[in-house]
């Protein structure tokens, strides 16, 4: 589904605009997604696992904002993208259908700037205006500050993944698993 432009104010004073992307920013929805995953472990992939190419990804853009009731929610500031969100069936089966997972990566320089909130709630509103019915997503154990935004939208801990990802130096993360009923 095709999210229109909405613009909102962050903590600074600076003027973000969320909408969907269109597939003519392919290239710099890749470079943001080889951009955030360099800047910390919290993401579930590494820089050099980005897909680089733009085909890929403006077909996958061009799939989602057809879809029903995926979409995806990219943040831009003075035309950068700053953040990138998607909101997806878990599976297309009649049993998962209720379902939804979300993921969302910001630039290191936007955090704490009440954008991570302001994503997550447009997020919630078309997850309900799309017919989910539960909100999913997983976080790294030691990613404090996005717990923190997620229990505050109203989401709970139901499940730790003991060393779901391991990281470069050998070490482990537990996951944790969130939902949201909506």
């Amino acid at each position: 589904m095709f999210i229109k432009e909405k613009e909102f104010t962050l903590k600074n004073g600076q003027k973000v605009i969320l909408r969907s992307p269109f597939e003519s920013e392919a290239k710099v929805l890749n470079d943001h997604k080889y951009l955030t995953s360099g800047e910390t472990n919290f993401l579930a992939r590494y820089p050099e696992e980005v897909v680089t190419k733009e085909e890929i990804t403006r077909k996958l853009i061009s799939i989602v904002n057809k879809d029903d009731r995926d979409f995806f929610l990219s943040a831009f500031v003075d035309g950068k993208l700053i953040a990138d969100s998607g909101t997806m069936k878990l599976r297309n089966n009649l049993k998962y259908r209720h379902r939804g997972y979300f993921g969302v990566s910001i630039l290191q320089a936007y955090c704490d700037l009440g954008l991570g909130s302001i994503i997550l709630q447009e997020s919630i509103r078309h997850a309900k205006e799309n017919g989910f019915e539960q909100l999913e997503l997983g976080v790294f154990e030691d990613n404090y500050r996005a717990i923190h935004v997620y229990e505050k939208a109203g989401f709970q801990k139901v499940g730790v993944q003991p060393r779901a990802f391991k990281l470069k130096d050998g070490t482990y993360r537990d996951e944790v698993q969130m939902v949201l009923f909506l």
